[in-house]
């Protein structure tokens, strides 16, 4: 029975670390969503293609084109980032003065786009970008070297961002603008450029977390559907906007995913993480810490 206990103990720290690795990289993509609405106050139903996008152009630069992993990277997140200012010139930027139904269904029809892209260019065959990584076994606990870079990236990446909000001109202007877009366009700030470097940044994130997930999911046009509903809800739960609440709460849905999938499937575990924020928007309707007006 004692023997039992202490494999069970093993299998279930193995399930609160492996939640926590993924909780690095939801945590990295819900920072992108929460950039763009913190600023814009837009929210990008089509993120996740963005991401997708990002994972084809690193599949074809190291499979057809035979870059190393490392020179890809960067061209794909410069890539994605320039996608994501294009996105906001050409679709945002129009639809600002719009109401929010008009901007969802304008980001909701590029997802459609996107897909629809991929599927007529690319097919709807599932790619795998070929790098298999060795796994890390520590006593009877086994941990992926995919998850534990992308964890090690993503907290990086985010460091990289927080940096860049406090010690430049630019990122001060950002977060300006976020407390008070009004006020700062009487005092001479371009908001329209400070939007446009917002949602490159935001694209950037998605190209980095293009990065990441390559390594750890095979590309197909329907890819964001693996992570872009969860993301979305973590941004909802954490307050839309919240930076801090979107880290929390990309690590407390890590965790019932992880934990859900050590007690019967990974499937049920994304059913219950569902569930619990379904209870959660009756408790705390406006997220956990929901951003001051």
């Amino acid at each position: 029975m004692q023997a039992f206990l202490d494999t069970f103990d093993i299998y279930l720290l193995e399930a609160v670390v492996n939640g926590i690795l993924l909780g690095g990289v939801l945590a990295l993509l819900a920072l992108g969503l929460n950039l763009i609405f913190g600023v814009i106050d837009v929210t990008w139903i089509c993120y996740a293609e963005l991401v997708m996008i990002g994972m084809y152009g690193m599949y074809y630069m190291v499979q057809v084109f035979g870059l190393p992993y490392w020179v890809a990277a960067p061209i794909a997140i410069l890539l994605v980032a320039a996608l994501g200012a294009a996105l906001h010139y050409l679709v945002i930027q129009p639809l600002l003065t719009a109401p929010p139904i008009n901007q969802l269904l304008a980001t909701g029809g590029v997802l459609f786009i996107l897909q629809s892209f991929a599927t007529v260019a690319f097919g709807i065959d599932f790619r795998n970008l070929g790098i298999r990584l060795p796994v890390l076994a520590i006593g009877d606990m086994h941990f992926s070297y995919s998850r534990l870079l992308a964890f090690v990236a993503a907290l990086l990446g985010m460091l990289a961002i927080y940096f860049f909000m406090k010690r430049t001109y630019t990122g001060t202007a950002i977060r300006a603008v976020a407390q008070d877009r009004q006020i700062m366009s009487l005092m001479g700030v371009d908001t329209k450029r400070i939007y446009l470097i917002t949602s490159a940044l935001g694209g950037a994130l998605a190209g980095l977390a293009a990065c990441l997930l390559v390594l750890q999911y095979d590309v197909h046009p329907f890819v964001g559907l693996s992570f872009g509903p969860i993301t979305f809800l973590i941004c909802v739960l954490g307050g839309l906007g919240n930076f801090v609440g979107g880290f929390i709460a990309a690590f407390v849905f890590a965790q019932i995913i992880s934990l859900g999938g050590l007690y019967s499937d990974l499937e049920w575990g994304y059913v219950l993480a569902f569930a619990f924020f379904i209870v959660m928007m009756f408790i705390r309707p406006a997220g956990l810490l929901a951003r001051r007006s």
